[in-house]
């Protein structure tokens, strides 16, 4: 059992050597290595088999809602933009199909611990829409509206009002997800994202007033026109919100994969130099406001279930983040949705059309996927203990397992050499463990036991590391 989170130090020099692409591993293997040979018949087999072992996992739920009224011109997410509510109605009545065929392969004495709804913009769906997706949930999974869940959806807020806050907390929703990016207007107008303080502590305020037990916000640093004053009064203002979770993630312009990215100005963004300025001014503001740095881009209050999952040792990694629910099957709804069963990945149809169509012939909408070989496998388990405690037990792994780590990983601790060399690893007969100097650089030290990096020619689709 661990039973401290490791305090990280903020070196920009040794940061900005380090700053290169690099997957997040919210998955091992990674998206770029999905394939077309996984298709439907190997989901349901993955299914079958969840149900067949010998403790089923709980379920975790993520429904992608794609639509937006308007476009953020940073976004990278597949999303439909448009005004017109009702183009939502034939959405759910495909979505209900899909529901109702990938909820017949699961058990329903599995519980379903987790839910999440991401896009796109989730409110796009009205209360009374969202009251319909939830009525085909229940009835097809063990949804439940009270009890032990961490059901959370992302919210615009430029899109909700207090009213709506509360209509879906009655369906069971008690976490949310506000994004923010930046409240800087110059920011605010360059990418397309017109959002007040006063909207954003509308829908704070009303959630605390319903009872949900979490509010995180979303912020991005690396965006046009941002400059260190502005981003530091951003700061301010979202430390007075007080949310439970704050993330800060670095924009990733990649205009040639992300048509909207191409509205941004290239020479409004800023160098990497003020770039890693604008993460150390987060990282100070948090930190010093009593926020916890749980690892990659999250932060949260002391006394938040991360924090204590990190110090108990149980936290984990997936396609949601950081979760203390990361031993459920995933099951993935929705256009571009993606599943993890037992040690299987898989995704749906990233085009509305081929979504559509797949599920107008009856079939799941399944497009790629991968199932994870025994070395897979392994590798999985010692990315996830970096990236969730900074720590291998090597003594622990080789009795799990059957082998001597260095013999397994002799190429791979050869590469960690560097990271020893500059003081974020220290290595011993007993284990590998992040210092506090390697701590912001998670990613960077995961890498060194990923077996696919520089074999795919999707490389260049990672977001840099800082």
């Amino acid at each position: 059992m661990r039973t401290n989170t490791i305090v990280p130090e903020f070196d920009p020099a040794l940061v900005a050597r380090y700053d290169v692409p690099g997957p997040r591993y919210t998955s091992y293997p990674t998206a770029p290595q999905f394939h077309a040979g996984f298709d439907e018949a190997a989901f349901r087999a993955a299914a079958t088999a969840s149900n067949e072992a010998a403790a089923p996992r709980p379920l975790s739920l993520y429904v992608h809602v794609p639509y937006c009224f308007s476009p953020c011109f940073y976004c990278g997410c597949t999303r439909v933009i448009t005004r017109d509510v009702n183009r939502a109605d034939h959405y759910l009545d495909v979505l209900r199909r899909e529901i109702a065929l990938t909820g017949s392969l699961f058990d329903r004495d599995r519980p379903l611990l987790q839910l999440h709804l991401g896009g796109g913009t989730p409110n796009f769906l009205d209360a009374p829409r969202m009251a319909r997706l939830v009525a085909a949930l229940e009835g097809h999974f063990s949804y439940r509206r009270d009890g032990v869940r961490e059901y959370g959806i992302e919210i615009d807020p430029r899109y909700a009002d207090a009213r709506y806050v509360r209509d879906i907390a009655a369906l069971g929703f008690n976490r949310l997800s506000v994004g923010i990016q930046d409240f800087d207007p110059a920011v605010q107008a360059a990418v397309n994202r017109i959002q007040s303080v006063a909207q954003t502590r509308a829908v704070i305020d009303a959630a605390r007033d319903a009872g949900y037990g979490s509010v995180s916000v979303d912020l991005i640093y690396g965006l046009p026109r941002q400059t260190l004053e502005g981003f530091q009064r951003t700061l301010e203002q979202v430390i007075a919100l007080a949310p439970d979770r704050v993330a800060v993630y670095g924009y990733a312009h990649l205009p040639h994969l992300f048509k909207a990215q191409r509205q941004i100005n290239g020479g409004e963004l800023p160098d990497a130099a003020a770039r890693l300025a604008l993460f150390g001014a987060a990282f100070r503001a948090l930190c010093e406001a009593g926020y916890v740095y749980v690892g990659m881009d999250h932060f949260a209050r002391a006394d938040d279930e991360l924090v204590r999952a990190q110090r108990a040792g149980t936290l984990q990694r997936n396609f949601q983040g950081y979760s203390t629910h990361g031993d459920c099957d995933i099951v993935g709804l929705g256009v571009s949705a993606i599943s993890r069963v037992g040690d299987t990945y898989s995704q749906n149809a990233r085009d509305l059309a081929g979504y559509e169509a797949a599920l107008a012939a009856g079939r799941l909408p399944v497009s790629r996927g991968l199932c994870l070989s025994d070395d897979d496998r392994l590798r999985r388990a010692v990315i996830g203990e970096l990236m969730c405690h900074g720590l291998i037990d090597m003594a622990r792994f080789e009795e799990d397992n059957g082998f001597r780590f260095e013999d397994a990983f002799a190429p791979e601790l050869k590469r960690l050499g560097a990271c020893v060399d500059d003081g974020l690893v220290e290595l011993d007969e007993a284990s590998i463990r992040v210092t506090p100097r390697g701590r912001l650089l998670l990613r960077n030290v995961a890498m060194c036991f990923d077996a696919y990096l520089g074999t795919s020619p999707d490389t260049p689709r990672y977001s840099r590391t800082i």
